[in-house]
């Protein structure tokens, strides 16, 4: 471990140099210090694949961040992510991401059960989702991936699987996007403003939605839930209501980066996207080389449970350890030329989506939506390219989230 002062913002993008070359700053931490510590955000840095998938695959680790020893980072967590506990009056996450054992298992079962069973038979929805978004762009000689079709496609899809009213389908968009304003640190009042009253109408639509399935059941994952607590699972209406929302929100902004990073990967390796025209089959190996190449998702983070040691550095009990998943990703231990775009790379995995006992419950979803909204969008507009290719679209700023503020393209 390095003992020259390392700092978790430089390698976040906030940062104007790490916007820039991201993968360098990472490269030369991973190689010069594999675990440092921050003493400031008061947590360490991991980069190497092997240490971080043995932390993210340890299940004795937490991830409540008030486990963890203060700081300000932790602390606006808690802010941000617990509420009075309704049975116990005490503050606790309902939100299975901040959860530990037995809370998080209790809920998390039931959750994923129902949401995996809904993937597995949704791709006619997210078909006819994705249809429908690349029917409004017709016409057009050109359109931003962003906010015409990336954004659009995973909120309309969860809002399908869910069984949200077609004839609801805008006010359920404006929600969300205004939910998924909690992620970002610095709001503006009226940025507040809209978060607040979007959540205070997400959370009087899913008590509508949950209490007209229990009367009148529907084929859609609100009707699976309230029926698995009727046959017993132990999860309450808060718990339910909170984790549909961290589905959504959570969900939604990672899934709409995931299409735009690949849609830009695609038409800045045209090498790469004759191979998948050539041989569709390739949509899943491509699906997987973006999620590593470009994750939308650059860190994950646990606490020490007890005592403990990380790639022969002391980790004390309370210590935060900070995963950086993109670092990760580009080892070469793990991956050969780590450094390039490949759709036909040998497999191996990457880390995107985390692992252990919280690997993304949405993982099934976002690749379904992405393997089925490329072919498709290639397929509609063959001659697709960037509007302005000697420009790099300008990245958007929120910690740990990868993903641009816009990408222009013609058709």
């Amino acid at each position: 471990m390095t003992d020259d002062p390392v700092r978790l913002t430089r390698f976040m993008l906030i940062n104007p140099d790490y916007r820039e070359k991201p993968d360098a700053l990472l490269k030369d931490l991973r190689e010069e210090s594999p675990i440092s510590r921050d003493e400031k955000a008061r947590t360490f840095l991991l980069t190497r694949f092997r240490d971080i998938r043995a932390v993210l695959r340890n299940h004795s680790l937490w991830r409540s961040p008030d486990k963890a020893e203060p700081s300000p980072a932790m602390q606006r967590l808690i802010d941000d992510t617990f509420v009075t506990d309704p049975q116990t009056g005490k503050l606790r996450s309902m939100s299975i991401v901040q959860m530990d054992n037995p809370d998080h298992e209790r809920v998390r079962k039931p959750l994923a059960e129902a949401l995996y069973a809904r993937v597995a038979k949704a791709r006619p929805l997210i078909e006819t989702v994705v249809d429908e978004t690349l029917d409004a762009l017709e016409g057009r000689e050109g359109f931003d991936v962003l906010t015409d079709f990336a954004i659009p496609i995973p909120i309309d899809a969860i809002g399908a699987v869910l069984g949200v009213d077609r004839a609801r389908r805008d006010e359920f968009r404006e929600w969300s996007e205004g939910a998924v304003l909690y992620l970002k640190p610095a709001r503006t009042p009226e940025e507040n403003a809209y978060r607040e009253g979007a959540m205070a109408s997400l959370h009087d639509y899913f008590n509508e939605l949950m209490a007209a399935r229990r009367a009148n059941p529907q084929d859609d994952l609100i009707t699976d839930m309230v029926t698995l607590q009727s046959e017993g699972a132990e999860i309450t209406d808060d718990e339910l209501r909170t984790n549909l929302l961290t589905l959504l929100t959570a969900g939604n902004l990672t899934t709409s980066d995931l299409i735009g990073n690949g849609v830009h990967l695609l038409l800045t390796h045209p090498e790469e996207l004759a191979k998948l025209k050539a041989d569709p089959e390739l949509i899943g190996q491509a699906v997987e080389e973006i999620l590593r190449y470009e994750p939308p998702n650059e860190a994950a983070f646990r606490i020490a449970s007890q005592d403990m040691e990380v790639a022969g550095c002391p980790v004390a009990k309370t210590q935060s350890m900070t995963c950086l998943l993109r670092a990760a990703n580009r080892d070469p231990e793990q991956f050969e030329d780590p450094d390039r775009f490949n759709i036909t790379r040998a497999r191996k995995p990457h880390i995107t989506f985390g692992g252990g006992v919280h690997l993304c419950l949405g993982a099934p979803l976002a690749r379904a939506e992405a393997q089925i909204a490329y072919p498709k969008l290639f397929e509609r507009f063959p001659n697709l390219r960037l509007a302005n290719p000697q420009e790099a679209p300008k990245k958007r700023v929120l910690p740990f989230l990868n993903g641009f503020e816009t990408l222009q393209v013609l058709v």
